[in-house]
Formats: C-alpha cells, sequence, structure tokens
C-alpha cells in the first residue's frame, strides 16, 4: 500500500457535473523540505497528491515497485534522498541503498505502468572545478560519497522507462526542516560573529520556486508522450558564495528589526568536514527554460520573502 492523499484537489466541479479526470501523482520524500512544498504547491483541479510516509513506502523494500507500478499513478515525483552529506562518507550502503537502489526501483515502476518519473539530483555529481556553469551534458565526476550515490541513481532513472526526467538542483532552502536559511538565522541570534565559508560558490534554490518548476515537467509529461525528457537544470537565478548567502540572509532579517551577526568569510580548509565540497556547482538552466519553458526567478528577490516566513513562524 503507498498511502492515500496528501494534498491535491480532485473531485467535481459544479454540483451535478463531474470534474477533470483525476490524475494521481506520487510524490516520495513527502516529509523532506521540497516534499512539502511539493504537497502544499496549488495543483491544477483534478490532480491528486499521494505522499506516503517513508514507513508506508520503504524504497528499500523490492516490493516497492510492484506496489507503486500496480498504484495507478499518472506520474511519480522522487524528491525522497538520502542527504547526509558527511554521514554517507561512513554510511555508503545506507546513502546508495535510497539515492542509487530506490531511484532504480522507482524506475523500475514507472517503466511497468509507463508512466513519467521526475527525479531530482543534485550539484555534488560534478567535480565543481568549472569555471563557468555545468550544462546538463557535462561529465559526472562526484567526490563525495553522496555524489557519486546520487550520479548512480541518475544512470538508473536515464536508463529506465523511456519519460524520464533528472532534474539537478543545488543549494535547496525552505522554511522547512534544516537548512542554511534556518543555520543562519539560528546561528545569527546566538553569536555576534559567524564564520561562513567562502570559497564554495553555487546557486540557492527556493524549495517552493524548485516544486513549481517540478509541477510544470511532470504535469506536461503526463498530457504530452513527447514532452522533453532526460537531463534537466532547475535552480533560482544568480550564483553566490556561502558568504554572500549569508549576507544576504542578515541583511533580509535586519530589514525585519533582528540583531544580526557579523559574517568573517573563512577558507573551506578552515571548516573541515568528512566530505569534501565542489567548489563550484552553478548550473546552466537554459535548457529546462528552452524546453519546458521554466525561468528561474533571482533568489535575492525571492529570499527576503522566505526569511520572514521563518521568522514569523519561529517567533
Amino acid at each position: 500500500m503507498v498511502g492515500a492523499p496528501a494534498g491535491g484537489r480532485s473531485g467535481p466541479g459544479r454540483a451535478g457535473t463531474p470534474g477533470p479526470p483525476v490524475r494521481r501523482i506520487l510524490v516520495t520524500g513527502g516529509e523532506g523540505q521540497l516534499g512539502l512544498e511539493l504537497r502544499r504547491h496549488a495543483w491544477p483541479a483534478g490532480v491528486e497528491i499521494f505522499a506516503p510516509s517513508r514507513a508506508a513506502l520503504d524504497l528499500t523494500d523490492p516490493e516497492a515497485a510492484r506496489s507503486i507500478a500496480e498504484g495507478g499513478f499518472a506520474a511519480i515525483v522522487n524528491a525522497a534522498a538520502y542527504t547526509a552529506v558527511d554521514r554517507a562518507e561512513s554510511e555508503a550502503a545506507a546513502a546508495f541503498a535510497i539515492n542509487a537502489h530506490g531511484a532504480a526501483a522507482l524506475a523500475d515502476a514507472a517503466r511497468a505502468a509507463d508512466i513519467p518519473l521526475v527525479h531530482v539530483s543534485t550539484d555534488y555529481v560534478f567535480r565543481g572545478d568549472a569555471a563557468e556553469p555545468y550544462e546538463t551534458d557535462a561529465p559526472v565526476d562526484p567526490i563525495n560519497v553522496y555524489g557519486a550515490s546520487k550520479a548512480a541513481g541518475e544512470a538508473a532513472v536515464l536508463s529506465g522507462p523511456p519519460r524520464a526526467a533528472v532534474v539537478r538542483t543545488s543549494w535547496v532552502v525552505s522554511a522547512h526542516r534544516s537548512n542554511f536559511v534556518k543555520t543562519m538565522l539560528r546561528l545569527g541570534a546566538q553569536r555576534d560573529v559567524v564564520r561562513v565559508v567562502d570559497d564554495q560558490r553555487g546557486a540557492p534554490t527556493l524549495a517552493r520556486d524548485l516544486a513549481e518548476a517540478l509541477a510544470v515537467i511532470a504535469l506536461r509529461m503526463i498530457d504530452d508522450r513527447d514532452a522533453p525528457a532526460g537531463l534537466f537544470h532547475v535552480t533560482n537565478a544568480g550564483s553566490a558564495t556561502w558568504r554572500d548567502f549569508a549576507d544576504a540572509i542578515f541583511d533580509a532579517a535586519r530589514a525585519r528589526g533582528a540583531k544580526v551577526p557579523r559574517v568573517e568569510a573563512i577558507a573551506t580548509a578552515d571548516y573541515p568536514t568528512p566530505a569534501r565540497r565542489p567548489a563550484y556547482g552553478v548550473l546552466s538552466t537554459r535548457r529546462v527554460e528552452r524546453e519546458h519553458g521554466v525561468a528561474p526567478l533571482p533568489w535575492r528577490e525571492r529570499l527576503p520573502a522566505l526569511v520572514a516566513e521563518i521568522m514569523e513562524t519561529s517567533g
């Protein structure tokens, strides 16, 4: 059993008249920050979102693919992932179980049911030594276990159902769960100085905007069997170092009257972690703009509203 409806809209329109055919979309990872945004997204009438818990749908269970294939879904959006980058260095089997084998199970299910699969991946599949944004056809060369597990998942999806899209993204933040914006606001309230890495560059991405793009791609692939598939990159427009990102977060907090710390720039070498991080992970969004009409919004314009939401909900 893969779960019960969690969000979305369906059913009749005016009294006594049938509504549009129900399109049931399975969202995995529904309790994560992206999954939560997919569940709260304003889907069109006639769409039902099913977001089962991890216990209800264990992607490491060999029976999962059969259960999904028989579930009557119109599409799958895979937002489930093992994202503990540092812990993955010592838990490689766990990372690969979800990010690679779980993705393969969903690919098998999508192939068996002849439905689209939209799979979320990461900039960490790249080495991070580029000087300009990575295009979708750039060779993958991960430098940590997490990136390797996600690259394996991509390969499984792209070799599976004919209607499959792999959507790479980066630096995802939201008002939910743990992420960089929430961490900076918490540390900023506790400290006078916050030290932040300034030699890694990427593209901040609001989970809400990523969910919007995934919805566009998924619905188009449901409605049009010839819709563009394959690899896409989706981020907000613009890039930043982590220090740049922190400065912008505290600027937004200051504008709302919060006490903010001084941000001290440090090098990656000054903040050692078990997993190596790519120094550069900016992704070119040109293909998704061209093929699906998804125009990325500037992260600097979108950030203040997110900071306000977090500050309001945290009291």
